[in-house]
């Protein structure tokens, strides 16, 4: 699971750094992208949130951490 989260997320989420750790449908999700620039938190976590909606929903992810940010708040 690890690894499709990693997917969907680099594949959607243009010049994007992605590190998932966990497992047991827990998993922290660290995300550094510009897309995140001007976004508050709460829409960070939409636009991750709504990648994988579809594991969510299944309950393959049961829990998730979410450390959304810009590569100069990453630095």
């Amino acid at each position: 699971m690890e690894e499709t989260i990693k997917k969907i997320l680099t594949d959607n989420i243009s010049d994007s750094k992605v590190l998932v750790e966990g497992g047991d449908a827990k998993f922290t999700v660290k995300i550094v992208s510009d897309i995140f620039l001007d976004k508050s938190i709460i829409d960070r976590h939409k636009i991750v949130y709504s990648l994988l909606d579809k594991y969510i929903k299944t309950g393959e992810i049961h829990a998730l951490t979410i450390k959304a940010s810009t590569a100069n708040e990453s630095r």
